[in-house]
């Protein structure tokens, strides 16, 4: 479940848009503030989008066997995205939780993991779904737990302009998902510590 979109960056074409808009709205696109606005925005572009051409299995090599039946949790992971419908920023943090069955992974490839999916264009929801699925069918878990809480600038900022709002999405896998004690202990366990 790699990237599907490898295709090289056109940074020119970004350029071109950008001075486009500039000039839309109204703006001289030689003033000195914005003379080098457009490849500012092809560079910022390049490095928030990075997950769409990079192959999240990569961080897969750090998988190893252990004799461990107990949930693995790690909380609090900050990410961003760009939301696909106005291609503004949602801010948050992941919290994942497996159930191991004869392998680990590395703490450090869960981050890794939510940021490959994450640096692409997304919705929360397909990112949270994203992210249970790769780790479900990778290191085949008895179960896995995802739980997203972002904060959307494209509803904080403009339409309905409500900061503060927080959308919180997730998604259950293998026993998370079929048992209700098992579910209401990892929930449990990802707030423990929250507001």
């Amino acid at each position: 479940m790699g990237s599907k979109n490898k295709k090289k960056v056109d940074i020119e074409r970004i350029k071109k848009a950008t001075k486009e808009i500039l000039l839309a709205i109204g703006e001289d696109v030689e003033r000195e503030g914005l003379k080098k606005t457009p490849q500012r925005v092809a560079n910022m572009y390049v490095e928030l989008l990075a997950g769409m051409r990079e192959d999240c299995e990569q961080h897969l090599q750090s998988v190893f066997s252990e004799d461990y039946d107990e949930i693995v949790l790690l909380r609090d992971i900050p990410f961003y995205s760009i939301c696909e419908h106005h291609l503004m920023p949602f801010i948050g943090t992941a919290h994942i939780a497996y159930l191991p069955e004869g392998v680990v992974l590395g703490v450090s490839k869960l981050a890794r993991i939510v940021d490959c999916f994450a640096r692409r264009l997304q919705t929360q929801e397909r990112l949270t779904g994203q992210i249970a699925n790769f780790i479900m069918n990778n290191l085949k878990p008895r179960g896995v737990a995802v739980v997203l809480e972002a904060s959307h600038s494209c509803m904080t900022i403009r339409g309905i302009k409500k900061p503060g709002s927080t959308m919180v999405t997730s998604a259950l896998r293998g026993i998370f998902m079929r048992d209700p004690k098992s579910r209401s202990e990892i929930i449990s366990l990802m707030h423990k510590g929250n507001k």
